[in-house]
C-alpha cells in the first residue's frame, strides 16, 4: 500500500476516535473536545470517516456551522485527491 493511503487511513482512524470520544463525553456531561481540534483532524484528511459517523452515531449532524465546515473540507479533499492522482500520481 502506498504511504499516502496509509497516512489517510491512520488520520481517519484517529479522527474517528476523537469524534466518537466527543459524542461519549457529550452524553456523559464531561468536558468536550473543541470543534477546532475536530476540524483540524478533518483538514488533515480525517474527514472521510467523520462524515459517515456524523449520521451513524448522530453527532453534530444538526449543527449547521459544523456541518458546513466539515463538508467544505470534504470537497476540498476530493479536489486535492483528484489533483494529486492526476498530476502527481501519488496514489
Amino acid at each position: 500500500m502506498k504511504p499516502f493511503l496509509i497516512y489517510l487511513l491512520a488520520v481517519n482512524l484517529v479522527a474517528s476516535i476523537f469524534f466518537i470520544s466527543d459524542k461519549q463525553r457529550a452524553l456523559h456531561g464531561r468536558r468536550r473536545i473543541p470543534e477546532l481540534v475536530l476540524h483540524l483532524l478533518e483538514a488533515l484528511g480525517g474527514v472521510f470517516l467523520v462524515i459517515p459517523l456524523m449520521y451513524i452515531i448522530r453527532h453534530k449532524n444538526r449543527k449547521f456551522s459544523y456541518f458546513i465546515i466539515t463538508y467544505l473540507l470534504f470537497f476540498a479533499w476530493i479536489a486535492a485527491a483528484y489533483f494529486l492522482k492526476l498530476y502527481l500520481k501519488l496514489f
